[in-house]
């Protein structure tokens, strides 16, 4: 490993080993819906990120939900998220989560909160509550965290720099895809797009404040026409020109700092925290463990998995680490277990030459999974995120 590979890996682990890195979830679960087709008798293993999507799974009908991550800040948000469902009022809590902001927080968290909550969440929201404060630079929940430090800068960027707020809120307010097209070709990409900011998307310190990792940007620099950059500035245009934002709110609450009632992810609508809170929170539950290790302790049959970009962390440097992870999958999954994976990349051959062991006799991944490649390009281009390089859908037969 060269003296750049370490000093990079570094930075990235200063970031995600030692703080709260995702505010909110940057994979759509309207696409894992229509991929995973969740019923009751579904058990299901995601990667906690933010902790949204866990709770949309609820929302569509999973049996059973288990969010890891070996972050065990992302498990105290997911784990806030869940203890305000049960104790707060709904408009108390879109205040929270909704807007981003509670002013009163402090008092409402000692109060109805914390007594409720696991020690180490407790611990860490005893230390950052003030996130939710609504005061300072960083006014907003969401532009907490690294991923929202980050949102807050590209905020600044917009007021402050190039000055496009007004016609940003009139590409959320288009009355229609061409009206919004227009208006992002015509005024938003030639303000927006200046020398400065592409350098910026280059640098790695960025672009592991998003969570990329060193392994994810070689596989775009590698596979994509114009290298990273040219990704994320053929990602935006896809998000302001190709695809209607009155319902994306994965870029409105990035770009200014809250949901709205009518944009916002299912949880935070009345009639959803109605039903978690009427029970289905308790379908929901949460560790901080490696997947691998969650697996391993885990003995019942799992039957979908999201996976989101993990192969890409793991491919690479961590290659012993994704073999040990596709064999516990191997043996946790039950007949015909649904995998979804997500990659920066546009391919992930990786994933197929990975060696595990079935019955005492050793194959490859590859020759395990049937791939619903039809399914998986229909509905990637509709990824109101438009951050990843690919999606993948495939069932396990073993």
């Amino acid at each position: 490993m060269s003296l750049l590979e370490k000093i990079n890996r570094r930075c990235f682990n200063f970031v995600h080993l030692n703080n709260l890195v995702y505010n909110t979830c940057w994979e759509d679960p309207r696409l894992d819906r229509e991929a995973l087709q969740l019923t009751a008798d579904d058990s299901v293993v995601v990667i906690t990120s933010a902790g949204c999507n866990a709770l949309d799974y609820v929302l569509a009908g999973a049996g059973r939900v288990d969010a890891v991550d070996m972050n065990p800040r992302q498990n105290a948000l997911l784990e806030l998220k869940a203890t305000a469902i049960r104790q707060l009022d709904f408009d108390t809590f879109f205040n929270m989560f909704g807007r981003g902001t509670l002013p009163d927080g402090e008092s409402i968290y000692r109060e109805a909160l914390r007594p409720q909550m696991s020690p180490f969440a407790q611990r860490y929201w005893d230390r950052f509550i003030n996130f939710f404060a609504g005061s300072g630079w960083r006014r907003s929940f969401y532009f907490r965290g690294s991923a929202g430090t980050l949102a807050r800068a590209v905020n600044t960027y917009v007021d402050k720099v190039v000055r496009i707020r007004p016609v940003l809120e009139a590409a959320f307010a288009a009355p229609d895809l061409a009206t919004q097209a227009e208006i992002y070709h015509r005024e938003l990409k030639p303000k927006f797009w200046k020398p400065f900011l592409r350098w910026l998307l280059r640098r790695n310190l960025t672009l592991s404040m998003l969570g990329v990792p060193a392994a994810q940007r070689e596989q775009l620099e590698l596979s994509f026409p114009g290298g990273i950059g040219q990704f994320v500035e053929d990602s935006i245009a896809a998000v302001f020109a190709e695809l209607p934002l009155h319902d994306n709110y994965f870029w409105r609450v990035y770009l200014t700092g809250e949901y709205t009632p009518d944009c916002c992810p299912e949880y935070l609508k009345r009639e959803n925290f109605d039903r978690l809170k009427a029970g289905l929170i308790d379908r929901l539950h949460w560790h901080t463990n490696s997947v691998l290790k969650f697996l391993e302790q885990h003995d019942q049959p799992v039957t979908r998995f999201v996976l989101l970009d993990h192969m890409d962390w793991l491919h690479g440097a961590l290659h012993e680490a994704l073999v040990g992870e596709w064999q516990a999958i191997v043996e946790r999954a039950a007949p015909n277990a649904r995998i979804l994976w997500r990659s920066g990349g546009l391919k992930t051959p990786f994933v197929d030459r990975v060696p595990v062991t079935v019955g005492g006799t050793q194959t490859r991944v590859g020759e395990l999974l049937t791939y619903h490649t039809e399914l998986a390009e229909r509905l990637h281009p509709l990824d109101r995120v438009h951050t990843y390089g690919s999606f993948f859908i495939a069932d396990l037969n073993r």
